[in-house]
């Protein structure tokens, strides 16, 4: 819709600019094919010039007039899947909120539009989860929210060590997907969580074991994800912190084991005083789910 991409001074924080105005005779091509259409596909977000290292984008927005687009094609043909290629977020909310079906492809090469193909058509059962959380609005995220960005001739970030989820998840903040996200055509449970013991020095490894029940009609994998928290502690921390997962593969109705290792030294933060990595001794939370949102069940540890 749009062949035009200017931009502006990387310096000056503003990011490209697009034309967004929608060419009425390309529009109405669409909207016609939509129209006579049992199921629209519609591909929007961004190009690898768009998302560049040279700027940083002023806004959240789709570019080149693309949400407008799609609301007409929604509004004539609701069963439209809405294919997103992309590599960082975009405000979605209302397209998510009226589309029935939202794929996320990113930056694929050049086999991208068999694996598209194959999810689509049933053949392959997607299992991808995001490493990043996708925010509600723009002053959600940190360095916003903070008033930390664009700043002036440098920016400091006042996060912390709050960075991406953990600043979320810690300020309580609802986001559009969360950390860890990611859909499939089946449905899986988790249950029967164990430790191989309850208590733990620094040369030690955290072995965890989980079941994972497939409760839908398709084989399918699921990311099972563990997350760390430390109640009491004397330092700033984010409220969760992820420090491992595995992917397993359940065929419908049946288990599988999920097996996550976390040695314990993966539980230091680096003291400025002593300036030193340091294990924290005392109770650690230990939570398992599917994202940094679902976490359906935990357990205790000591660390000695």
């Amino acid at each position: 819709m749009c062949d035009i991409l200017f931009y502006s001074c990387p310096s000056c924080g503003n990011g490209p600019v697009t034309i967004n105005e929608l060419d009425e005779n390309l529009v109405n091509e669409a909207i016609t094919a939509a129209k006579n259409s049992d199921l629209t596909i519609v591909f929007a977000g961004s190009n690898r010039d768009y998302e560049t290292e040279a700027s940083d984008r002023a806004n959240l927005d789709l570019p080149y007039g693309q949400e407008e687009l799609i609301h007409q094609l929604l509004e004539v043909n609701p069963n439209t899947i809405v294919v997103f290629i992309a590599g960082a977020p975009f405000d979605i909310k209302a397209v998510s909120d009226k589309s029935k079906a939202v794929i996320w492809t990113w930056f694929n090469g050049s086999e991208g539009g068999n694996a598209l193909a194959d999810v689509l058509l049933g053949n392959i059962n997607p299992s991808g989860k995001l490493p990043w959380t996708m925010p509600v609005k723009l002053e959600d995220s940190p360095a916003h929210a903070t008033n930390s960005f664009p700043g002036d001739d440098t920016v400091t970030y006042e996060e912390g060590i709050l960075v991406g989820y953990r600043w979320f998840d810690t300020k309580n903040i609802e986001p559009l997907y969360p950390f860890g996200y990611g859909d499939s055509y089946t449905s899986f449970e988790l249950g029967d969580l164990s430790i191989n013991k309850s208590e733990f020095s620094e040369d030690e490894t955290i072995d965890i074991k989980v079941a994972v029940k497939n409760t839908g009609d398709w084989d399918g994998k699921e990311v099972v994800q563990a997350y760390i928290s430390k109640p009491n502690t004397s330092i700033e921390r984010a409220t969760n912190e992820l420090k491992g997962f595995t992917k397993v593969e359940v065929d419908q109705g049946s288990t599988a084991m999920a097996y996550i290792s976390i040695p314990v030294k993966e539980l230091a933060f680096y003291n400025t005083d002593t300036k030193n990595w340091e294990v924290e001794k005392g109770t650690y939370i230990i939570k398992i789910g599917n994202s940094s949102r679902n976490l359906t069940m935990e357990t205790s540890i000591n660390i000695l």
